[in-house]
Order: C-alpha cells, then structure tokens, then sequence
C-alpha cells in the first residue's frame, strides 16, 4: 500500500468517528434523512481537500463545516420558495431567563418540528449549533458571516420561538409508559426493546459529552445499566418525566426525558451526586 492510499484510509477513518453526530446535526438543520446524507457527504469532500494536520478539535471543525453545508442548503432551498412543512409557531411575548438557556436543548427535537421552516437560515444555525452542539458563538458567527454579538441575538431569537413550541402529541401517562419500557429494556439488555422507545436521532447528553443515534444509544444503555446501583424511581426532573435513582435514599444520579412523535428523542443523565441534588426533583 503506497502513502497516498495511507493517509486515504486515515483521513477516513478520522471522519468516520465523527459522521454520526454529523448526520445528527444535519437532520436537525434539514429536517430530511437524504438531504442531511447528502450535507455529510459533502462535508467528507470538503475535509479531503482541505488540510486538517493542524486541527485540534476535529470534530469542532467538522461541526462547523456541516453546519455551513446546512446553511447553503437551506439558503438554496428558501430562494426556490418551497413551502414549510409546518405552520408557523407563536412567538412568546417575554424573553425567557438566561439561566435557562441550557435547558432549552431538552425541547430541540419537539421544537424544530414546529419551527424549522420558521426560522431564517441563520437563526436555525445559531440555535442548533450553540444549544444542542455546544458550538460558541464565535465559531458559529464565523459560518454565518456575522458579528458573535450579532449570532448570539439569532440564536436568542430561534429560542424564544422554541419556547413557544409544546409537544402535545405524547401525554403524561404515556411518557411515563415509555421511560418505564426504556428501563426495562436496558435492564435486560433488549437491544430491539430499546430501539423501539427511542427516536432514531435520540440524543444523549451527560457531563462527559454527548451520544446520538439510536443504535449507539441502545448499546450504550445496555452497557450502563449493568453498573446501576440503588433503586430507580419516577419523579420529574425540572419539570420533566424522568427516573431518579436513589442511594440509601438519596438522589444519586438522574435520568430526564424529552419525547417527539411517542419516541424518546432525548435524555439529560446528570451522573454528578451534587448537581443532582440541586435539580428540582417531584416524587410521583
């Protein structure tokens, strides 16, 4: 095998490692499995030509390239005048708190179902980006051409929409019906039990970092639970259907859900014993 064919092989597998959170982060863009294949796909020609001996954070990098991919897209697809899939949200009259910036990603796959063809190019960019990917704004304000000051009110303005979007299609007593299947199944390692509670784009957010895809969501749930100690109850986390497992009865660690479409689209895991314990936690 000569070099080229080496470093060939290399820079694929170094992309491979980040398609799917790229994949991730194009459906949430595009709201379309093809389109967002066709936003990785490009995003692999552009890393071929580029040179990335030099890049820390690839998968930063990567991020940043998919997302500028996206924009052109969707750039492309408003000046052909479709039509949005969906009707446009309310807009809430009041900005929300700051403080609870970071729990808006909990709601982005409900919420860009209602607002993905309400928001401008760069407003969903921002949004996606900065509140689901942990991009900052000055890399995002460098993929949309404007100041980070500027980025951070599209993305304050794509949040308050978001506010405005409600899930309504799975009611309380089914999500609870759903977090207690996706316990099951993990207890008992049933991998296809768990695929099907789960979104295909579920995510997964812990304070190591972020899982997505279903398939790597159900290996890895499989896995975790395996290393569960205390007892696992239902309680609302922030508001929000969740399991709280408890440790001669303490909150050890907690588990919140948020649901589209009677799936589970994403789950917060706070793993750490003294940030669980400052989450506001209900008993049902």
């Amino acid at each position: 095998m000569g070099d080229d064919d080496f470093d060939d092989d290399f820079l694929a597998e170094r992309f491979e490692a980040h398609r799917g959170q790229l994949r991730a982060v194009a459906r949430r863009m595009l709201g379309s499995g093809a389109e967002a294949e066709d936003a990785v796909q490009e995003t692999w020609v552009r890393m071929s030509r580029s040179d990335t001996t030099h890049v820390d954070n690839l998968g930063g990098w990567l991020t940043t390239v998919v997302g500028r991919v996206c924009l052109d897209m969707l750039r492309s697809r408003r000046s052909r005048a479709e039509q949005p899939l969906e009707p446009e949200a309310p807009v809430p009259a009041t900005v929300a708190d700051p403080e609870q910036d970071v729990l808006l990603a909990d709601s982005v796959g409900t919420a860009l179902l209602v607002v993905l063809d309400t928001l401008t190019p760069a407003e969903r960019l921002a949004f996606v980006l900065h509140d689901l990917f942990a991009v900052p704004y000055d890399e995002i304000a460098g993929v949309i051409g404007k100041s980070p000051a500027a980025t951070r009110q599209l993305a304050s303005r794509a949040r308050r929409r978001v506010r405005g979007a409600q899930a309504t299609d799975t009611d309380q007593t089914r999500r609870r019906e759903l977090v207690d299947a996706f316990l099951a199944a993990a207890r008992d390692g049933d991998f296809d039990g768990l695929l099907e509670v789960l979104d295909p784009d579920v995510v997964v957010r812990t304070e190591v970092g972020v899982t997505t895809g279903a398939l790597a969501v159900a290996k890895g749930a499989t896995s975790y639970s395996r290393h569960i100690v205390g007892v696992a109850v239902p309680v609302l986390v922030e508001g929000r259907t969740g399991i709280a497992l408890l440790r001669d009865g303490r909150v050890e660690r907690t588990l919140a859900f948020t649901f589209v479409h009677d799936r589970i689209a994403v789950i917060d895991i706070t793993t750490d014993p003294v940030r669980a314990a400052r989450l506001e936690i209900t008993f049902v």
